[in-house]
């Protein structure tokens, strides 16, 4: 399905770890972000797996396929559970020699030209607690095949979609300091800085100087954008 809708194209393959535990922590414009970057995973030779919300692991059949198939829950609930959760997350990545998907933004960015928003810190905690390489990625044209919150558009079949790999972000100045919150927050705005560079190269015009912040234009952060 995804081969009809668009054509992968995947630069820098090469800085995907083709061993051991990696976070990638991707752009997110459109809904269908997750089959492009499973696709370009897949062909990167490692096994795409994502986070996904701890609820979703304790529905029949379906929780039992996300444990199979090495899904990582995240909780949505208190600090000091997500952040338990990070620790046993990171360990399982590391004594199994995983990686993990995970969308800094944690929802569609809310910037209205599409630029990386404000990310939040559940990437950059779970690769220090492990101490995890923290891959940063960008994708783009995936957004003509299906808009942020718009129709899906098959025709014409096999859009462009071109997948983007950086090479992983030096947290070494932050070790040993997960559980400072600036620490988090710096190592943060240095990963969605990256993210923006590498989709300044796919669409080839300057990024923003600032990342948008949903709390400044009265969004939410969660759940889907009203227009």
């Amino acid at each position: 399905m995804v081969g009809l809708m668009a054509k992968v194209e995947v630069i820098g393959a090469d800085k995907l770890p083709q061993h051991g535990p990696y976070v990638l922590a991707p752009s997110h414009s459109t809904e269908v972000d997750p089959l492009i970057i499973a696709v370009a995973v897949w062909r990167m030779g490692r096994a795409p797996r994502f986070m996904a919300k701890e609820s979703l692991f304790k529905v029949p059949v379906l929780g039992w396929v996300l444990r199979m198939t090495g899904m990582v829950p995240v909780a949505r609930t208190s600090s000091a559970t997500a952040a338990r959760q990070t620790i046993r997350a990171s360990e399982v990545l590391v004594e199994h020699g995983r990686g993990v998907i995970v969308y800094p933004e944690g929802t569609l960015t809310r910037d209205p030209d599409l630029w990386p928003m404000r990310g939040k810190t559940g990437a950059v905690r779970l690769a220090l607690e492990g101490g995890i390489p923290l891959v940063p990625m960008a994708h783009w044209g995936a957004q003509e095949i299906l808009p942020r919150y718009g129709k899906l558009s098959l025709w014409p079949l096999r859009r462009r979609v071109r997948v983007i790999v950086g090479d992983p972000v030096d947290l070494t100045d932050f070790a040993g300091r997960v559980a400072q919150p600036a620490a988090l927050v710096a190592g943060t705005d240095r990963l969605m800085n990256e993210i923006a560079r590498l989709l300044s190269e796919l669409r080839g015009e300057p990024a923003p100087q600032k990342r948008w912040n949903p709390s400044e234009h009265g969004q939410r952060e969660t759940g889907r954008l009203e227009s």
